[in-house]
């Protein structure tokens, strides 16, 4: 899921069930021709370890590159903080301040249609939840 925002205002909305390794480098493709960002802004976790990489080097790649800044959010921020899938059984669940793993039902996933009440953080590197073992 990606969204085009213009003075915090979500205008254009792509979705796919491809994997973020071969859904990101054709949109961020297209997007780059139709338009000129002055911020990148990605969810930093929990979620799959995989597609956070994959977003996080494709995002950082291009901020370096073309001089964007990037920032980051809470993927409970895009949920309602809802629990987040972790693998088959067990889901990342906002609990009191905290992250817990647990077995749940996902949440499902969203835009937010205005950006203003969105935790924006300067803080842009992955969050990786592991469960001690």
């Amino acid at each position: 899921m990606l969204g085009v925002y213009q003075e915090n205002i979500l205008i254009k909305k792509y979705t796919s069930e491809e994997k973020a390794s071969e859904f990101l480098p054709k949109i961020l493709n297209s997007l780059l021709k139709e338009f000129n960002f002055s911020r990148l802004i990605y969810a930093n976790g929990p979620g799959s370890y995989m597609g956070i990489k994959i977003s996080y080097m494709s995002l950082k790649t291009l901020s370096i590159v073309k001089n964007i800044p990037l920032y980051s959010i809470s993927a409970f921020e895009l949920n309602d903080f809802k629990p987040i899938k972790a693998n088959k059984d067990f889901c990342f669940v906002y609990k009191k301040d905290e992250i817990i793993l647990e077995k749940n039902t996902a949440g499902d996933f969203f835009l937010p249609l205005n950006l203003e009440k969105i935790n924006i953080n300067n803080d842009n590197l992955p969050f990786y939840f592991l469960d001690v073992i």
